[in-house]
């Protein structure tokens, strides 16, 4: 379950992508143009300290780029590569934001996303001391089999920052499309997502145990 606060963020996190998203290799779009949210969807961090999610988003005339994020209230050990930025969340205080792809905790619930069909995390929002769920902006599929024990993906070996990047675990290689176009070509268990303006499911990651 992610639990979603009514907060304000200082600065949004469309904000820091903006500065953000021109500097990796994979983007591809306009550098001053404002970034868009597409959708998003939610992963479970099961020791409920790590925020996972990840965002689809546009800037400009260009693709819908994929990003995965990870929020943490305190620095990544080791995560200054992956650091988006930082911003001051009205409840929450201090959020480190990071490009989930270096973030182990990340690749262990996409493992499980993609091998176990964990699926998304239900998102709920805080209203007036109730919990109020809230519907997801788009739905995603693991190709794994549902129930299956997922990989303990252990520490990261290797990040290849690319399109599609590349996460090499000690139990699992997994690969991030970063631009949605429909131009990939998964190998392995697959996860596919689709929402508005996108009915037909297109793959999102996949996996390959070692």
């Amino acid at each position: 379950m992610a639990l979603l606060h009514r907060a304000e963020l200082h600065p949004s996190k469309l904000e820091l992508l903006a500065a953000w998203l021109p500097g990796r290799p994979w983007y591809q779009g306009p550098d001053d143009a404002d970034v868009v949210r597409v959708a998003a969807y939610r992963f479970d961090d099961p020791a409920g300290e790590v925020g996972i999610e990840t965002m689809l988003v546009r800037a400009g005339d260009g693709p819908v780029h994929q990003v995965p994020l990870t929020y943490r209230g305190a620095p990544l050990d080791g995560g200054d590569e992956w650091l988006v930025g930082t911003t001051e969340h009205s409840v929450l205080g201090r959020r480190w934001v990071y490009d989930a792809c270096g973030d182990p905790v990340y690749a262990a619930a996409l493992a499980g996303a993609v091998l176990a069909g964990t699926g998304q995390a239900e998102e709920f929002i805080e209203i007036d001391g109730r919990l109020e769920r809230r519907e997801p902006s788009m739905t995603i599929t693991g190709g794994g089999t549902p129930g299956a024990d997922a990989p303990a993906v252990g520490a990261l070996r290797q990040v290849v920052p690319d399109d599609p990047t590349l996460i090499v675990t000690d139990a699992v290689d997994l690969v991030v499309v970063r631009r949605l176009d429909g131009g990939s070509r998964p190998e392995g268990a697959t996860l596919t997502g689709a929402w508005a303006g996108q009915l037909t499911p297109l793959p999102l990651a996949y996996a390959r145990p070692r």
